[in-house]
């Protein structure tokens, strides 16, 4: 993302090597703004993304297929990481951080770098029909971000409805004026990856993926 800030996401069996603050997420779209090191998680209850301009507090999300989106202002030096699950995608989390971004410090968008982290892909993210209809009727580009497979096929991933939540994420930050060069997508499916957590794949109970940001 640049000089001036540390990014991370965790594999399994990794530890963190320094305390990261998080959220008690609950697929809200409620943005909080760190302004202590002392904030705790209890403190963060139905929160779903950090912002802060702190120096040396680490920030992160927790995922095992929802997808952790990273975000860094080098011109005003401030940093927010967001949790996005399908619900949050659609109610553009991502998106809330970047606002409160520029409005509590003045960010640009155009001057704000994006990571959309290891998160489901495309070809995993298999869903019901009410839910691609959700992502119908929210203004997302249908044809990119959306496909029907044929019949489902019992215990696995081929067939019905699915849905790019990545591409979604990506439309979303360049429709709030994030430039395309200054977001970058990884390419890492935590469903296929085995060195990833996978809630979809291991069962809700897996351990989580911790995606971390601090300014230096």
């Amino acid at each position: 993302m640049g000089p001036g800030v540390e990014a991370f996401s965790t594999r399994k069996e990794c530890g963190l090597p320094y305390p990261v603050l998080q959220p008690h997420q609950t697929h809200s779209t409620r943005v909080e703004v760190i302004g202590s090191p002392d904030v705790s998680r209890d403190d963060l209850q139905g929160v779903d993304a950090l912002v802060t301009d702190l120096r040396g507090v680490a920030i992160g999300v927790r995922t095992a297929d929802c997808i952790p989106v990273l975000l860094y202002d080098p011109v005003k030096k401030v940093i927010g990481a967001a949790h996005s699950g399908w619900r949050g995608t659609i109610n553009h989390i991502s998106t809330k951080a970047v606002l409160e971004m520029a409005r509590r410090w003045g960010s640009l968008p155009s001057d704000i770098r994006a990571v959309i982290g290891p998160g489901i892909g495309f070809d995993s993210f298999q869903v019901g029909e009410e839910v691609a209809v959700y992502f119908k009727k929210s203004g997302f580009p249908i044809d990119r971000i959306w496909s029907f497979r044929g019949p489902r096929v019992p215990g696995s991933m081929e067939g019905g409805h699915h849905i790019d939540l990545k591409e979604c994420i990506r439309f979303t930050l360049l429709k709030c004026g994030l430039l395309e060069a200054n977001i970058s997508v990884c390419p890492v499916d935590t469903f296929i990856d085995g060195s990833f957590y996978s809630a979809r794949r291991e069962g809700k109970q897996t351990g989580r993926i911790i995606n971390s940001i601090k300014l230096l």
